[in-house]
């Protein structure tokens, strides 16, 4: 029997200082986020981050907490509940960090007899720290708890038309009758080390804006390319001018190298520039969370008005948008309709 597994980033179980502290704990000594040896990552993790950050979170967790829970988990849920309705297999939802986890999902269809199993993970484009890692560790859990099950993913979605198309109907939505002077297109940073490591020529990438225009097989699994090519189809495909949006990057932590330019840095420079509307989209997040409802919508626009912005415009998630749900559903029934080898 066929089932799905959707898989998201995952949240606190509460804005309660302890439940971030436990949360973070589980995300940042994950050895793709924070790709360092286990002692020097534990020491910057547990001996540093843990020691101050919790706090500052949760204090940035309660600003955007829903009265039904985290904003993240509660979409995550009603896409699991729309798909449900359009597709004929089991469909279980689990978070790579917190509940519920991506074991307790794999139980769940279990449980309904599923053994060949269609692992989503939600992010369009692919990254270390993201998709690998719940790749890797669904596998090392089929292998310790359940080898009777087959599991398979699909590819990143970044270039798909149908992502593309979704993806290009919600910015024109969300830009319609908002008059907007420049459009950002925010994703999530990385390491700059992860893109080299991700680099399976291991001498294409230079983190630089050539090599992700220059056809190579590291395009499989670069970030970075895979954020441009999101943006430029998108772009494309809305007619927008090449001088009235660019691509920046958030999330920064720690000092070393992240992918580069910087949202709020962005942000502020648009601002000085006298653009007095701006609009933001985050297209590597489907779900808003943290990062696109405190980070971008609250930080970001203080950050702009500071400057002398007037309008700040944060166009929506993909969430459980009616085509988006008809899109994933879409992809399921023909995974569904596909014999297994």
């Amino acid at each position: 029997m066929k089932g799905v597994l959707l898989v998201n980033l995952g949240s606190p179980d509460s804005t309660k200082p302890k439940d971030v502290k436990r949360y973070l704990d589980e995300f940042l000594m994950d050895e793709r986020v924070i790709d360092l040896p286990w002692l020097l990552r534990a020491f910057i993790v547990r001996g540093i981050i843990l020691n101050t950050r919790p706090k500052k979170s949760a204090e940035a967790y309660q600003k955007i907490w829903w009265e039904e829970g985290s904003p993240l988990i509660v979409l995550s849920e009603k896409l699991q509940e729309k798909i449900d309705r359009f597709t004929d297999v089991p469909i279980a939802l689990a978070m790579r960090y917190g509940k519920p986890s991506i074991k307790t999902g794999l139980e769940e269809l279990k449980q309904k007899g599923v053994t060949e199993v269609l692992l989503i993970p939600l992010y369009p484009q692919f990254a270390m720290a993201t998709t690998e890692t719940i790749l890797v560790l669904a596998e090392q859990l089929r292998q310790a708890h359940f080898p009777e099950m087959n599991i398979t993913s699909i590819p990143a979605f970044y270039n798909h038309p149908d992502y593309i198309n979704v993806l290009a109907q919600s910015i024109k939505e969300g830009l319609e009758n908002k008059p907007y002077e420049h459009l950002l297109f925010s994703y999530h940073g990385v390491p700059e080390r992860h893109i080299r490591k991700s680099d399976v020529t291991k001498s294409h990438c230079k983190i630089n804006g050539e090599c992700c225009k220059t056809a190579s097989p590291a395009h499989e699994f670069c970030y970075r390319h895979q954020c441009f090519e999101t943006t430029r189809l998108v772009t494309q495909k809305l007619g927008i001018p090449e001088d009235k949006f660019s691509v920046s990057f958030q999330s920064r932590l720690g000092v070393d190298p992240w992918l580069k330019p910087y949202t709020d840095r962005t942000i502020e420079r648009f601002g000085l520039k006298g653009i007095k509307s701006m609009a933001i989209v985050t297209p590597a997040f489907v779900s808003d969370c943290l990062e696109t409802l405190e980070e971008i919508a609250m930080e970001g626009k203080e950050i702009f008005e500071e400057v002398g912005g007037q309008t700040f415009n944060v166009i929506p998630c993909l969430n459980d948008r009616e085509d988006w749900v008809k899109t994933l559903s879409r992809w399921i029934n023909e995974w569904v309709a596909t014999p297994q080898k």
